[in-house]
């Protein structure tokens, strides 16, 4: 397509030249600039791909997942220790079963090490890996896989490959081969700035044991923000500062920049003796010199995780022109800077934090030409004052740049990011990082002295941050807009930000109009659509009316920072503006039907919750209003029909059975088409059902009941039913085996068309005059996608 690009260029060339239009140097220039553009996208492309290639030509043999593997390697992270167990990154070296196996193995894997069950011993006492250790380990593997939703911020298959992960698992116990450390330390760079970066964490928690806020200082030392709690990341992401709860490009700049001034002055002053230094190097190198070390120093400190690299190949390409005497163009910087960042990493123009970070600072440069031009001031009132202006000025210009961009990518932005950000930017930047990381190395006891200190004032601000984001005005949500409107409004910062003398920039508000107004086009009367998502091993169904939405069952439970509500329903829901649902439905109590319930309750407003829950469950108790499900209740949304056809009510007074016994199981009809939901109903339910309401299971499309388990789906009440799709919401290779290949058969059979999340990704059923069928993985096909 680029080599058809840049021919078309050329012949376009010479059909002017034949026409007679001017040829002029000018001309010439202008063609010879178009080639090379076009030339630079071709090469591009070239350049990614091979990138890809590479990447992707390291992968698990599919007949190597579910058997167990024992390696030898070394753990190549920072663990992370979380309530199961620890994950970790680990480089294979060798395989002690198949010597074969070794050539076609990934050397780079990700893996979780589960502890025994109700096991009160802490990491270190069991014994669990530390970076930098080689351990022989037996291994269970499968290659990279994610869940694939709609509007989804996060991918972890391309994540994975970007970090060169290509397989992960779990340590299986003590088998033929006995899991053991082998050594302490192996030296490698890498291996040694992973073993300080964990020496330093063990430091900051045992100055901040029991501290509320330790991981929020862990973070802004070495980058490890798994530490900080779910509750403290709705708190950052309400009000806009969760860029700096980390290693970020501002933090990293920031102590660049600091310690860069330092040496500037102390070489400029020759340390206060008579050398004269400057004479031997000028100190803006010096300077230049001292900043990229500090930086590359916190970078390490980060893990050289990729925003922290970002930044210092941009930081890189600033000092580079300044010790060359080339930094005459800011913008020619920032490109080379772009240029850096996309040769050394692809998958970065995938993440948010690549847009936002050089789009910020590409607004900056743009808003500087507007600055204010007033006369310096002498007293020292007036310089303060100065400051306070132009700091003012620099807040203003980033957050209008970047709303456009908010919108586009998380669906929302906060509306006291501006004074959010006011306080937690100095206060984070020149007074807890610089105390935290002083804290991290100095001897005890001034570090513990200067680590609670830090720790005091990031406990300060969170308070004054809690109380901002309680309001519902805290943050504005609207559906992801067009990118039509995103260019209306990215126009509209322009000329808003326009240089003095533009006309009426003020008019570059109307711009942003159509961003908060924006809406989905609504279902039709009679119509609806129904969105099974892919949550792993778990049921999560989002069924929408033209008025109405009913969520039937919320997802697994994953660990207690994540599940199927939080990681999945709520950032989908807030990427469409969604902040109220009319029926939330818990089929039963399962854990992979009701996981992801607290979180959805806590995050969004829900009317109703209907469920076959004990009276005493949490869930209940967080639900606004609850009634119990059962038989024979029925109502109408928008000409769509909706009706529940067991449990009993009789059976809420027996305890001979189990929650799958006891699924809310709901049948969704239009005038033409009809959806069944029996959650995890078992061969004993069905025949009920089939000894009672038989002819109201006659349904279009099915969600197979309990996954596709042995125990459900039998012959009668699928030739009831007479669907002609089915679902099966299942985790890949999840520990039940579900679907049972026997029941997948047995569906063929039947001549149903089967689909899988796990191999669909999330599904939307469009039920009109017809079904129409969208498979996320198939129209928003990615080459890194498993297939």
């Amino acid at each position: 397509m680029s080599l058809i690009l840049l021919l078309s260029a050329l012949l376009i060339a010479l059909r002017l030249q034949r026409r007679g239009y001017p040829t002029s140097a000018n001309a010439y220039r202008y063609l010879y600039r178009s080639c090379i553009l076009i030339l630079s996208a071709m090469l591009g492309f070239v350049w990614a791909s091979l990138f890809a290639t590479y990447y992707l030509s390291v992968q698990l043999p599919k007949e190597w997942e579910g058997r167990d593997i024992t390696v030898i390697g070394v753990v190549s992270s920072l663990p992370h220790h979380f309530q199961q167990g620890l994950r970790f990154n680990f480089k294979i070296e060798q395989t002690l079963e198949d010597r074969t196996l070794a050539a076609t193995l990934p050397k780079n894997i990700a893996l979780a090490w589960y502890f025994p069950p109700n096991s009160a011993l802490s990491a270190s006492e069991i014994g669990a890996p530390n970076a930098g250790e080689r351990w022989q380990l037996t291994l269970r593997l499968k290659r990279p896989y994610g869940n694939a939703n709609p509007l989804s911020s996060f991918d972890y298959e391309v994540w994975l490959l970007e970090q060169q992960l290509r397989a992960t698992g779990y340590v299986r116990p003590d088998g033929a081969y006995k899991n053991q450390r082998i050594d302490a330390f192996v030296w490698s760079p890498n291996n040694l700035i992973q073993r300080s970066r964990s020496y330093l964490r063990d430091r900051i928690q045992t100055a901040l044991v029991g501290a509320p806020y330790a991981g929020v200082i862990v973070a802004l030392v070495i980058g490890d923000q798994r530490g900080v709690a779910q509750s403290d990341w709705k708190i950052f992401n309400r009000t806009g500062i969760s860029h700096l709860v980390s290693i970020s490009g501002l933090h990293i700049t920031m102590q660049a920049g600091l310690f860069g001034a330092l040496m500037h002055y102390l070489w400029r002053h020759s340390f206060f003796t008579n050398a004269q230094l400057p004479l031997y190097l000028p100190a803006q190198k010096v300077a230049a010199l001292t900043g990229m070390a500090v930086a590359l120093l916190y970078v390490a400190l980060a893990g050289f995780g990729v925003p922290a690299q970002r930044t210092l190949y941009m930081l890189s390409v600033v000092a580079a022109a300044m010790w060359s005497g080339r930094l005459t163009s800011v913008s020619h910087t920032l490109c080379l800077a772009l240029l850096v960042v996309v040769l050394l990493d692809p998958w970065a123009v995938l993440w948010p934090g690549f847009w936002l970070s050089f789009v910020a600072v590409a607004i900056l440069i743009f808003g500087a030409n507007a600055q204010s031009r007033s006369s310096p001031q002498n007293d020292r009132l007036g310089k303060i004052w100065g400051v306070m202006r132009q700091a003012s000025r620099t807040q203003y210009v980033v957050t209008m740049g970047l709303l456009p961009l908010t919108m586009l990518l998380f669906g929302q932005v906060s509306l006291i990011s501006p004074l959010a950000n006011a306080l937690a930017i100095p206060l984070i930047s020149l007074v807890v990082t610089p105390l935290s990381l002083l804290g991290s190395v100095l001897p005890a006891p001034f570090s513990n002295w200067l680590l609670q200190f830090a720790h005091f004032w990031v406990q300060t601000l969170v308070r004054i941050l809690e109380l901002l984001s309680q309001y519902d005005f805290a943050v504005w949500r609207a559906p992801i807009p067009p990118f039509i409107l995103f260019a209306i409004a990215m126009l509209g910062t322009l000329w808003l930000l326009a240089p003095r003398g533009w006309p009426l920039p003020w008019l570059g508000l109307f711009c942003y109009f159509p961003l908060f107004i924006n809406s989905e086009e609504p279902q039709k009367k009679g119509e609806m659509r129904v969105t099974a998502f892919d949550v792993g091993q778990g049921m999560a169904l989002l069924v929408e009316t033209a008025q109405h939405r009913l969520l039937y069952d919320t997802g697994p439970y994953y660990s207690p920072e994540s599940d199927g509500g939080s990681r999945v329903l709520l950032p989908y829901f807030n990427a469409r503006g969604i902040s109220h649902l009319d029926t939330l439905v818990v089929s039963h109590n399962d854990n992979d039907h009701s996981g992801g319930a607290l979180s959805l309750l806590a995050g969004m407003q829900v009317d109703l919750l209907s469920s076959s829950l004990k009276l005493d469950s949490a869930i209940v108790s967080a639900a606004a209003r609850h009634s119990r499900c059962a038989a024979g209740q029925a109502w109408d949304w928008d000409g769509v029909h909706f009706e529940m056809l067991q449990p009993t009510s009789a059976s809420y007074d027996s305890d001979k059975w189990k929650p799958n016994a006891r699924s809310c199981t709901l049948k969704i009809s239009t005038p033409t088409l009809s959806l069944l939901l029996p959650g995890d109903i078992e061969a004993i339910q069905e025949d009920e059902m089939l000894n009672s309401i038989a002819p109201k299971l006659l349904s279009t499309v099915l969600l197979a009941p309990h996954h596709g388990s042995g125990t459900s789906s039998t012959p009668a009440f699928l030739r009831a039913v007479q669907p002609q799709v089915a679902i099966f919401q299942v985790g890949y290779r999840n520990r039940y085996h579900h679907p049972k290949p026997e029941v997948f058969d047995r569906y063929a059979e039947f001549g149903v068309n089967r689909l899988r999340t796990d191999e669909s990704g999330a599904i939307t059923l469009q039920f009109g005059t017809t079904l129409l069928i969208s498979e996320f993985r198939t129209e928003h096909a990615r080459y890194w996608y498993r297939r």
